[in-house]
């Protein structure tokens, strides 16, 4: 049996259901467990390193706040509660380029604090997963992460960055070619790249996507809801695929579609190297 979570990247406040609604739809349809991450407070002013505004902020309007809590948005709030096929991650605080890559010990426990804090406004279960904006996480954000988390996925992981008592399991990792590892209390899952994505062509995307799980006991595949709307307008060739992604999920007897709270609470029985890792 081969195990796949999908990630959605940078649901907040302002994310319409309607756009949720579209692309998954169909996975909620078959059972097939969809996991947000969700920005806490989002910054209604993120821009990348050129300028450009966050395509996470397309439904921006004038007059808003510089930070929006989850708990402002009431018709995602809504919207999730009437569809438990959801489930919440933790993604950073509020979306700030490169937040969690910082030294600051006492800076970052706080805005994972306030994160929390959120949820908890937002009548949501805090999650026990964390995913760091941009991949970035520092060496004490790791450390933080470790007294709160169950599970961090990111899209890599480097050396330098790791707590030092990690380093001998990392090395194993590696030695083991494996793709994810655990450490620290923490179960450490990587990705292999945004696979679904307006990026990448959609010809041959869904035969990419089922090579990649075909190479891993566990997969987690990562997509971003705006990705698939660029433009004000719904990218249809790309919803297809991810439809036909959904479709192949649920017939596919060797595949099993969970959670990322599920895999908290029930880790499935998966390869393990000299040190535990999987």
């Amino acid at each position: 049996m081969k195990y796949v979570l999908l990630r959605d990247d940078d649901t907040n406040a302002l994310t319409p259901p309607a756009c949720l609604e579209r692309l998954y739809r169909p996975f909620l349809d078959r059972n097939l467990p969809v996991n947000l991450a969700a920005i806490p407070c989002v910054n209604t002013s993120a821009t990348l390193p050129g300028g450009r505004l966050e395509g996470f902020l397309m439904a921006r309007r004038p007059g808003l706040p510089e930070r929006l809590p989850l708990a402002a948005g009431r018709e995602l709030l809504d919207y999730l509660a009437a569809n438990p096929g959801y489930g919440l991650l933790h993604h950073g605080y509020a979306h700030d380029y490169l937040e969690f890559d910082s030294p600051r010990r006492v800076e970052l426990a706080q805005r994972l604090e306030d994160g929390a804090t959120c949820f908890d406004r937002a009548g949501l279960p805090r999650p026990a997963t964390f995913v760091g904006p941009y991949d970035q996480i520092s060496r004490t954000a790791y450390r933080e992460l470790a007294r709160r988390f169950r599970i961090v996925s990111t899209g890599w992981f480097e050396l330098r960055r790791l707590p030092f008592s990690w380093w001998p399991r990392y090395a194993a990792r590696k030695l083991a070619r494996r793709r994810h590892w655990t450490a620290g209390g923490l179960w450490l899952l990587s990705h292999p790249g945004c696979l679904l994505s307006y990026q990448r062509p959609v010809e041959g995307m869904l035969e990419r996507i089922q090579a990649a799980i075909a190479a891993s006991p566990l997969t987690v595949l990562v997509t971003h809801w705006w990705e698939y709307f660029a433009g004000g307008q719904p990218n249809e060739p790309f919803i297809a695929v991810l439809h036909q992604l959904a479709e192949w999920l649920a017939s596919a007897p060797d595949l099993q579609v969970i959670s990322f709270a599920g895999l908290a609470a029930h880790p499935p029985a998966l390869p393990q190297t000299p040190f535990g890792a999987f």
